[in-house]
């Protein structure tokens, strides 16, 4: 990964996550919200509803992979080529409720040519942190035109 970004590379991630945003559904549908985005990186916020809350009165465990999820989709499609996930990992560290707010935080370790490993931490509005994951992404493309700027 090279650690100095193209000078466009900032306006590049926001047009990437905007195009990806307004398609995402699933992200759209929990109110997951995209704080801040840059090359290789995405924080994104959601507050835990009581239909998100399991049987035991905590956010269920795939509501916390979902929203790290998407933090790990927004980072590594920020260069705007078309990225998937080739497999991820959580680890559950502490519990939410209906009523918290949690912010999701990706960041590339490693990018390669077509490979890419990020880690994600999910923390509660005290900061606490209630989960860790780790996703390993593929490249599928080259720019998506729809994350490019339009004449």
């Amino acid at each position: 990964m090279n650690d100095t970004p193209p000078p466009d590379a900032q306006a590049i991630a926001e047009r990437a996550a905007a195009a990806m945003f307004a398609d995402d559904r699933a992200s759209q549908s929990f109110g997951m919200r995209i704080v801040a985005i840059g090359p290789d990186e995405c924080r994104i916020a959601m507050t835990v509803r009581a239909d998100m809350v399991n049987g035991v009165g905590t956010c269920h465990g795939g509501i916390l992979f979902t929203l790290a999820d998407s933090a790990f989709a927004f980072a590594c499609n920020s260069d705007g080529a078309t990225t998937v996930a080739a497999g991820a990992s959580i680890d559950f560290l502490s519990v939410a409720r209906a009523g918290d707010e949690l912010t999701a935080t990706a960041r590339a370790l490693w990018r390669g040519r077509r490979a890419g490993l990020y880690d994600v931490s999910v923390v509660d509005q005290r900061g606490v942190l209630v989960a860790t994951f780790r996703g390993r992404s593929y490249r599928l493309s080259e720019r998506d035109p729809r994350k490019k700027e339009t004449p």
